[in-house]
């Protein structure tokens, strides 16, 4: 498991990157990474994984090594969901799991919900199936109106040619913006995220990608109460106890957002849902892969509950 193979997706744009461990005559797990992450953060923890499995953990678009959008293309929430539509059909999968970590869980919720008979588990690493407004349900057209302002200004910056840094500043530049990854774990995300030029290297994520909001879909909580209900996977959302609780970060002493989540998820799905705590940030399954490792492995092999973490 220590072995994986590159995959390289076409797609209309260019292609979807992907890296994948084991058979592929197992099971199949794709793995979502976070925003502005690629597919490296799951490095550390498939290995630790059962080996009967297939993981493929792709670079969403305008990440990692996959194919940045089109000229004046947004970046929308729901793009990231129809990519992952896109790697199901190139490898011929009927059924999935899906392992996401953050953002990348969010997507995975939301095409779990939209294609509910494809997906057998969802995995939430730190991560919830949607991106909840908190009772700011006047807003919503607020957001959507930035994420066009935002995609316009973009247009005009990302003409630009890509600044070059030297490796120790876009390391410094990464840990600066990610408090939760330490060293090790930022220098893995960047072998992956960056690229080697004449004179220093360049970071190879889409400019026009910056803050997460401009691209997110929030939905209201009676959006959120109606979705859960199309979710026929079995659910383990795992929730780092220093992890992130609002992805706008100002909010994010509220805890009450999620606890409201897991709540709903509870109620909706009974039996087919586990909540676990787990000690660490929100990048436990790179920094501390062991926390995590155990909990998945367990839910993966089997329909019974989750162990009590020790």
């Amino acid at each position: 498991m220590g072995l994986f193979s590159e995959l390289k997706l076409a797609v209309p744009w260019g292609h979807i990157a992907a890296k994948a461990w084991g058979s592929q005559h197992g099971f199949p797990v794709l793995c979502l990474h976070g925003w502005l992450d690629n597919a490296n953060s799951f490095d550390r923890l498939i290995p630790l994984l059962p080996k009967d499995f297939y993981y493929v953990a792709m670079d969403f678009g305008g990440h990692g090594l996959s194919s940045h959008y089109g000229p004046g293309l947004p970046y929308y929430q729901l793009n990231f969901v129809s990519e992952i539509r896109r790697v199901v059909a190139a490898l011929k999968w009927n059924r999935l799991s899906l392992l996401g970590h953050s953002f990348g869980g969010s997507v995975g919720g939301m095409f779990s919900c939209i294609f509910p008979e494809m997906v057998d588990k969802l995995i939430l690493l730190d991560s919830t199936p949607f991106f909840l407004d908190c009772n700011e349900t006047g807003n919503l057209l607020t957001y959507k109106r930035k994420l066009i302002e935002h995609t316009l200004q973009m247009g005009e910056f990302s003409k630009k040619p890509s600044r070059v840094f030297s490796q120790e500043e876009v390391l410094h530049r990464f840990l600066q913006n990610n408090s939760h990854v330490n060293e090790e774990c930022g220098d893995l995300l960047l072998q992956r995220g960056a690229t080697q030029v004449a004179t220093g290297v360049t970071l190879n994520r889409d400019r026009r990608i910056s803050l997460p909001e401009h691209s997110i879909d929030f939905i209201s909580r009676e959006q959120y109460e109606h979705s859960i209900t199309k979710l026929q996977a079995h659910t383990l959302l795992i929730k780092a106890i220093h992890g992130y609780y609002d992805v706008r970060r100002e909010n994010d002493a509220n805890k009450e957002p999620v606890h409201y989540m897991v709540g709903k998820l509870k109620s909706a799905l009974e039996e087919r849902f586990q909540f676990v705590e787990v000690p660490g940030n929100h990048y436990v399954h790179m920094s501390h892969p062991h926390h995590v490792a155990g909990i998945i492995s367990s839910f993966l092999q089997s329909r019974d509950r989750v162990p009590a973490q020790q």
